[in-house]
């Protein structure tokens, strides 16, 4: 039987957020507060303007009542009819008093008011009528007499306005959560998009792209996860290659020392081809064994644990030392080794038995690609740099953007030239940051490639990953 449970697991969706916690929703939210505070802002303004321009109208119009009334009450003392004014007048809110002889006929009156009114003056603005704020006009008649009407200051607009503000209310928690909604739809389904494309990438989809749309921040993440699609697509491809090569790698020095094993073990080799035939599967178990060297310090190479002893060192008495391993075998292929050296010591802080693996690892290339004949230049200068140039075939400026990538130029020169597992200038790359170094790839003047590292001076903490 098949475990899924592993696969299950992984794509397993998530669960539905709580309605709560959804855009969708804190955007009604927060459209409901923006009109609820705005209405309340719009209530705060206006009902103080309104009560002051009806304030302004009741002054003018009780002035005119004012007027009127001091007219008719010089024309007949006593007019016919006096109720009926009054009761007219209480209908809108007005009182009136009469003075006469400079006494009012009720109480209430502010005594400055009685007093201007009955010394034959008139009389305009505000005071305090039996305890309630109002508006005063006064107009005097003669001998003491006159006539004094009060309106309670801005009776009823509070009231008025108060009693329509709910509509208002409701008219923008309406407005509020319709726009809310609107708005956290349309926000809330370019996330939506990118969580689905998310999800099937996970699943392993490396065809999904999401719809770029505005605003500019859902295009930035649309234009983010078509990329990380993309370069999943292109990794994955490179991973593919680069196990089919490094298989390829592997089978060649296996399918050797199996054929020799079974020529061995079936007694077809003999007498002086069995030494041939020992010599030949060491040589293939010794190169089986320096690419599953290779494979296992580039997968160690990412992790917090790789080994690394950073000291002060000599670059140049570490070159010299190099050199005199690898003299031997230039020569022997025919090679020419030039060791460029400055004429004191080139300090520099770093792993010295890792910096003598990134030498051997590029002289090994080198001597790999360099005809009979052409040059290998070893040098160490000020920086403190290492480099590394040949007379080989070199690089092309494609090839420089992707000579450190694993197996990309194995992949691109399969069949063309004599070439390793392609793992060594990925080995040396990660070697040099892990040293705190950089690497650059280029051309060199013997017309083959160049090699330069970047090593640290002082001491540093070594670059780790955690």
């Amino acid at each position: 039987m098949v475990d899924l449970t592993v696969p299950l697991r992984v794509l397993r969706q998530p669960p539905p957020p709580r309605e709560g916690r959804t855009l969708t929703f804190r955007a009604v939210v927060v459209g409901c507060v923006v009109a609820l505070v705005s209405v309340l802002v719009t209530a705060l303004v206006a009902i103080p303007l309104a009560a002051r321009a009806v304030e302004e109208r009741t002054r003018e119009s009780l002035a005119t009542e004012a007027t009127v009334v001091a007219a008719a009450l010089r024309a007949t003392p006593r007019p016919a009819g006096d109720q009926k004014v009054i009761d007219a007048l209480r209908k809108r809110d007005i009182e009136l008093y009469v003075l006469r002889r400079g006494v009012p006929d009720r109480i209430g009156l502010p005594g400055a008011v009685v007093d201007q009114v009955a010394a034959g003056g008139s009389f305009s603005g505000r005071g305090r009528v039996a305890g309630v704020s109002s508006l005063v006009e006064g107009r005097a008649l003669n001998n003491g007499n006159g006539v004094v009407l009060t309106h309670p200051v801005a009776t009823g607009i509070w009231r008025e306005v108060g009693a329509n503000l709910w509509l208002a209310l409701l008219a923008g928690l309406a407005a509020g959560v319709l726009a809310g909604a609107l708005l956290g739809r349309r926000l809330a389904r370019p996330i939506r998009n990118a969580a689905t494309a998310a999800l099937r990438l996970r699943g392993g989809d490396r065809g999904v792209r999401v719809p770029v749309e505005q605003p500019q921040e859902a295009a930035d993440l649309a234009h983010a996860i078509n990329g990380l699609a993309e370069a999943l697509s292109t990794s994955e491809g490179r991973q593919r290659d680069f196990l089919l090569s490094v298989s390829h790698e592997l089978r060649t020095p296996l399918t050797a020392i199996r054929g020799y094993a079974e020529a061995l073990a079936d007694g077809v080799i003999e007498g002086d081809g069995t030494t041939r035939a020992g010599r030949t599967m060491l040589e293939e178990a010794s190169r089986l064994d320096r690419l599953v060297t290779d494979l296992l310090a580039l997968a160690r190479l990412d992790a917090v644990d790789f080994p690394l002893t950073p000291l002060e060192v000599d670059l140049a008495a570490l070159v010299e030392e190099a050199a005199q391993t690898w003299r031997p075998r230039c020569e022997a292929a025919g090679v020419r080794l030039v060791v460029e050296l400055p004429g004191g010591p080139v300090r520099a802080f770093t792993d010295p038995g890792r910096t003598r693996q990134i030498i051997d690892g590029l002289l090994e290339n080198a001597l790999r690609v360099v005809p009979a004949g052409a040059p290998i230049v070893l040098a160490a200068g000020p920086g403190p740099l290492l480099e590394i140039r040949d007379g080989g075939p070199g690089f092309t400026d494609d090839d420089l953007r992707v000579v450190f990538e694993r197996g990309a130029l194995r992949q691109r020169y399969e069949g063309i030239r004599q070439g390793g597992s392609g793992l060594g200038l990925a080995l040396v790359h990660g070697l040099v940051r892990r040293l705190g170094g950089h690497i650059e790839a280029g051309h060199a003047p013997e017309g083959g490639a160049r090699f330069t590292i970047a090593l640290p001076r002082e001491p540093y903490q070594p670059l780790t990953f955690a």
